[in-house]
């Protein structure tokens, strides 16, 4: 037995010892566990069919979004809400693949400088987000968030909006023509704080 072994090479001590066949032999393996659990997640109804009642943004809604990736919010406000009694308690119903079937890319992340926003559509009015945007400790006196005052005054950007939905379209999100044609005109002479709220506001309303 020993004797096969070093003729095929791959004794104990010289994969301890051999640095480049270690750094293969672990390749290798995190590669077929990486597919064996990921494979089966592009076949799955749950994490490929967008949950009942899940539509795709808006236009004004998908230049929210925009702003908000560009703003980096994400470095400190997750997505994600863990299925955990603490995490439901205190944010609602843990996050389902299927309400980010949409999402490109989706915001889930494990950083927490501030609460979760998964669920904060429709739980503060537009006028609560618009004064907490533009001064957060307005409304939030302990909060270390900065503040965006310039997205009450800039134009939310809505020339490339058709372009942007014919992409999306064909990953799968279903815009009408009509919908892609009026794009451009629903988000004209909005301002970039008008449509980051249209965004916050739609997060996680599909799941009640």
């Amino acid at each position: 037995m020993a004797q096969n072994h070093e003729i095929k090479g791959f004794t104990h001590e010289r994969i301890e010892t051999n640095n480049f066949l270690m750094i293969i032999l672990i390749v290798l393996v995190i590669a077929v566990g990486g597919l064996v659990e990921i494979v089966p997640l592009f076949f799955q109804k749950s994490t490929t069919q967008p949950v009942e009642g899940l539509k795709p943004y808006t236009a004004l809604q998908l230049a929210g979004r925009d702003v908000y990736v560009r703003e980096g919010c994400y470095n400190c406000h997750s997505q994600m809400i863990r299925p955990f009694q603490a995490e439901t308690l205190r944010y609602g119903h843990y996050s389902l693949a299927g309400e980010f079937v949409y999402d490109r890319p989706f915001q889930w992340g494990s950083k927490r400088t501030g609460p979760d926003l998964h669920r904060v559509g429709g739980r503060y009015s537009d006028e609560w987000h618009r004064v907490h945007l533009n001064n957060p400790r307005d409304v939030v006196p302990e909060s270390n968030m900065p503040a965006y005052p310039w997205l009450l005054t800039a134009p939310a950007e809505y020339a490339n909006m058709p372009a942007k939905m014919k992409v999306l379209r064909t990953l799968g999100a279903p815009y009408t023509d009509e919908e892609i044609a009026k794009s451009a005109e629903e988000v004209k002479g909005k301002t970039e704080i008008e449509a980051v709220i249209a965004y916050l506001q739609v997060l996680g309303t599909a799941v009640k």
